[in-house]
Parts: structure tokens; sequence; C-alpha cells
């Protein structure tokens, strides 16, 4: 019996606690996002990013305000302190996501480097960055530099990158943006034309869309392509030369289904709907159908919904009907009693004025069907 009031007493003082202070797993994708392994260069740039961010936190934190010459001597004191480089570190990569537990190793083993460069040399080398991750442990190079002796890098004239900028990795050759070419990216790349040049640059835009891919272009427009892509047709002789837009519409047979119209575009066509009311149709609305379709007639160039009216006229009919049953039966309760026959005939006149009021003001509202804006529009211009 002691022995398991001790068992029990050892799980409630030490197993239990410590299981409580165990923190919650990670969600998977945060946890590869912690453990991401990122180049050496920008491993070190965020390391150091995490450190600037630090000393821009702690820049401010011990002195604010009081007398100026005082505050200066104490502000430049704690500005080269281990007090603050204690309380940066402290923070280090905690703020990082993505390689952060990179970013806490490369900082473990550099320690005593940061540690130098904070005591020793902060002052005539400000520039952590080029101290670090430059200097002393050569993971980098200075912009547009490349390669393990950093280089100078290819000049690409503003129309690409250098390969391996800033790193000592790469070849140093530019990299092209979108629509240039050449090893120095002063040429326009295929599908693209020259729209301007000078003694220092050069701007390529994109043929037009009628040009066929993979066969470039003369100039802006659809008059200078060398090929005419699907969708559009060539033309030569004179002036009136290049590609010209196919129109589908008319070219091309049957280029819809029933009940729908044809809308030209730049290369293709687009089939739209006909409105509900036509059986086929030349173009968008009631006033452009071929015929009406069943339960609308032609009436003033419009589709009109008939059989939505027959349905009102039949509810009418039956609304009236109503009325006229519960006049009957007043009538009748009173040749039995006249005070139950007046509150009865009082509460179907109250039902009767109620409904058509209701009834009148749902009409104005125009819950019916309606002509759309644009075709009321120009009825009205007509």
């Amino acid at each position: 019996m002691l022995r398991e009031l001790g068992y029990v007493a050892f799980l409630t003082l030490f197993v239990i606690p410590l299981q409580a202070q165990v923190p919650p797993a990670l969600p998977s994708s945060e946890k590869s996002e912690k453990n991401a392994k990122l180049p050496p260069c920008r491993a070190c740039r965020v390391l150091v990013n995490s450190f600037e961010d630090g000393m821009r936190k702690t820049e401010r934190n011990k002195h604010d305000g009081g007398d100026a010459a005082w505050e200066e001597e104490r502000l430049g004191s704690y500005k080269t302190s281990e007090v603050r480089l204690v309380e940066i570190q402290e923070s280090l990569c905690n703020d990082v996501t993505r390689g952060s537990s990179q970013c806490h190793n490369l900082a473990e083993d550099n320690e005593h480097l940061i540690e130098e460069w904070w005591v020793k040399h902060q002052t005539e080398e400000p520039d952590l960055f080029q101290y670090l991750c430059i200097d002393q442990l050569a993971v980098c190079c200075p912009n547009l530099h490349f390669g393990p002796n950093c280089e100078p890098c290819s000049d690409c004239h503003g129309n690409g990158q250098c390969k391996g900028n800033g790193t000592r990795k790469g070849n140093g050759k530019c990299l092209c943006d979108a629509g240039y070419a050449g090893e120095a990216c002063t040429e326009c790349a295929l599908q693209y034309y020259e729209a301007f040049r000078d003694e220092s640059k050069i701007l390529c835009s994109p043929c037009h869309v009628a040009c066929l891919n993979g066969t470039g272009c003369r100039g802006a427009g659809p008059r200078n392509c060398n090929s005419c892509a699907k969708g559009w047709a060539t033309l030569s002789g004179g002036e009136k030369q290049g590609c010209i837009d196919v129109n589908e519409c008319l070219e091309v047979r049957n280029a819809c289904q029933r009940n729908q119209f044809c809308v030209n575009t730049e290369g293709s066509h687009t089939c739209i709907n006909c409105d509900r009311s036509c059986n086929g149709c030349s173009g968008d609305g009631p006033d452009l159908c071929n015929t009406c379709a069943d339960g609308y007639e032609l009436r003033d160039g419009l589709c009109t919904d008939t059989a939505g009216e027959k349905r009102e006229h039949y509810v009418t009919m039956t609304r009236y009907l109503t009325y006229l049953g519960l006049c009957i039966a007043t009538c009748v309760i009173f040749q039995s009693s006249t005070w139950i026959a007046s509150l009865v005939g009082l509460a179907v006149a109250l039902y009767i004025s109620v409904s058509e009021y209701w009834l009148s003001g749902s009409t104005t509202k125009g819950t019916s069907p309606t002509i759309p804006d644009h075709l009321m529009e120009e009825l009205r211009g007509k």
C-alpha cells in the first residue's frame, strides 16, 4: 500500500509536470520552414539582418530625454557596450521564419567574430555584412561581383542580372530579362522588336498577337509580322502586307451552336447565348430575335412574355372570384345576424383594400418581366 502511494506521489510531483512542460509539436509546414537550408551567402545575410534589427530595437532603449550632455555621454557608452550586445544576442534569429535553425547555428559558430566586430571594428567598419560575410567567412561578394575571387560581373546594360551576383557562385554572365538576348543583353529576343536604341540603352517590345510564335516581326502592329498566327490572314503586295484578322462570324459556317450568336475577336470569336425570349438571334436582347420562343409574342419589335400575361390574367380572375365569394358569404350571414354580418363585412372590406394596395405597390416596383436598360434607352431615343 505504501509503495503504491509513493508511486502515485512520484507521478504527481515529477512526471506529470514534466509532460505538461513539453512544448506542442509544430505543424509540418512551419517545421519545414524552420529547418530549411539556405545558401551560405543568403544564410549570412539573414543573420546580419536579424542582428541589425536588434540594433535598431535597442538604439534608444536606455535613454529617452533628460540632460542632453549627460544623455550623449551615457548613450555613447551604451551604444558599444557589452550590455547592449547581450540584449541583441538574446533575441538574435528569433524573428526569422525560414531557416531559423540555420541562423541560430551560424550565430553560435561565429559568436567570437560578432563580438570582435562589436568591440574592435564597429567604429571603423560599421558594415557588419562586409566584415562578417565577405571578409571573414568569405561566403558573399560585394554587389556586381561573383565567384570565389569576387571578380566583376559582366555589364548587362540594365536588361539582365549577373549570374552569381553577390555570391561566391556563378559565372558572371548575363541572365537577360524577358525580351532581351545576347551576351550583354543588347539585342532583342525572338518575338520582340527594337522599339528604341541609343548609345547606352535599348528597348525591346513584344510583337503583336497576330504574329506567329517563333517567326518574329519587323515592328509594331499586325502589319509587321513575318508570318501570321491562327485566326489571321496574310496580306501581300504594296503597302497592304502583314496580317489581318479573320472574321469567323462571316467566314466560318455555323461558327456557333443553335440559339447562340457570334462576336468576332482578335484572332478568334466568341459565342454568346441568345435572350431566353428568342428562337435564334443575330445579337443580344429580345429585339434581335429571328423568331420568338414558345410563350413569347412579337410586339412592337420585341418578343414579349405572353405566358406571363396569361398567368397574371388567371390570377386576377381568381382574386376577383374570391372577393365575390366573400361578399356572398357576408350576405348569407346578414340574414341570420346583423351584428356578426357587420363584423364580417368590415373584415372582408379591410382584406380587399389591403390586398389591392399591396398588389398595386408590387406592380409599380416592377416585379413583372422588364426590358433591359440599354434597350429602353434605345427605344426612348427612337
